[in-house]
């Protein structure tokens, strides 16, 4: 009975510590990895009461950011990341497509504005695109911004001069993932480095374009690695303004098809942390909503979510359809930004 007393009483006192740290936003807070796995380890009703009130105290609770993500360029891609089906030397369902016609591209983003969404992503399957790529990319970002939609592109790594040329079209966001941690991140892909893809950062930031930046959990990392993903992203000098968490979406003919599925509970206890290290942060319930039930995304949305993608595709991978998730935000009281 003392002893858990005594762990307890340790809980308690770790709770209120890292609260405070978390609601303090004068100052940006470095947290160690051995403190991001200490949340993870909380009580879950403590890490919900937690990530709750740090929600509470940086955003309206009961709105949820809505966006729409687009494939304008479709498979084909030369990298090896073990997740995705757009990757040529998988053999996978995606087949390699041309780059999207404006005015195609047009009408997905004013059907996208009609369903509510207020931001549009645009994602091109390039490990990097070359500037005969990014010409008519740029005519995107300048339509759809005109359209009075907040933008977003994934296109890769990008060269010295394309972010600038990509915030002179109007670009509001760059997705560039971390994917998992360092040492988690040679199991997943080979063909970029992790230095890559925040020199990719860099050239983003220096161009005072917003980042969005996560990663995928359930790739068979562990949850030392989970927390190691959430550190590199929290201790950024400025921390990404919109914070992508994926379940991985295990497709067929992928390196990682076949792992062991992540609990659901350690999905919330993810969105729970990155909400607690990330307060004034969007945190994105991305990738594998399809298979979580309404009573999870709830939880979700209770630790700290408040962005979503809003559509039938998620690149190439299922996503729930717009119809659903107003009925869920119905449900739920919630409303869209």
């Amino acid at each position: 009975m003392l002893e858990s007393t005594h762990e307890s009483i340790i809980s308690t006192e770790n709770l209120k510590a890292s609260l405070n740290k978390s609601c303090d936003s004068a100052t940006v807070n470095r947290w160690s990895v051995d403190e991001i796995v200490a949340l993870f380890e909380l009580p879950f009703s403590d890490l919900m009461h937690q990530a709750q009130t740090v929600h509470r105290a940086n955003f309206d609770p009961n709105a949820v950011q809505v966006s729409t993500l687009l494939s304008i360029k479709t498979g084909g891609c030369s990298e090896d990341c073990g997740y995705c089906p757009q990757a040529a030397r998988y053999h996978t369902d995606v087949e390699a497509e041309p780059l999207m016609k404006l005015d195609d591209v047009l009408a997905a983003a004013q059907e996208a504005k009609n369903n509510g969404a207020s931001r549009f992503c645009m994602g091109a399957a390039w490990r990097g695109p070359k500037q005969r790529d990014l010409e008519p990319v740029l005519k995107m970002i300048a339509e759809v911004k005109a359209m009075g939609l907040e933008t977003c592109a994934t296109l890769g790594m990008l060269k010295d001069g394309q972010a600038e040329q990509l915030k002179e079209a109007g670009l509001d966001y760059y997705n560039h993932n971390l994917d998992t941690a360092p040492e988690f991140y040679g199991d997943v892909i080979t063909t970029r480095t992790y230095q890559d893809r925040l020199e990719t950062l860099d050239r983003v930031r220096s161009v005072d374009i917003n980042v969005c930046c996560g990663g995928i959990i359930g790739m068979g990392e562990s949850r030392n690695q989970r927390a190691g993903l959430l550190a590199q992203l929290a201790n950024m000098e400025r921390p990404p303004e919109s914070v992508p968490i994926n379940l991985l979406t295990q497709v067929e003919g992928t390196p990682l098809h076949g792992t062991d599925e992540l609990d659901p509970i350690e999905f919330v206890r993810t969105i729970a942390a990155a909400r607690i290290t990330m307060p004034q942060s969007f945190v994105r319930l991305s990738a594998g909503r399809q298979s979580m039930h309404e009573g999870i995304q709830a939880l979700c949305f209770i630790a700290g979510a408040n962005s979503i993608f809003y559509g039938e595709k998620l690149l190439t991978t299922g996503n729930p359809e717009a119809e659903t998730d107003k009925k869920l935000f119905a449900k739920l009281g919630i409303n869209k930004i």
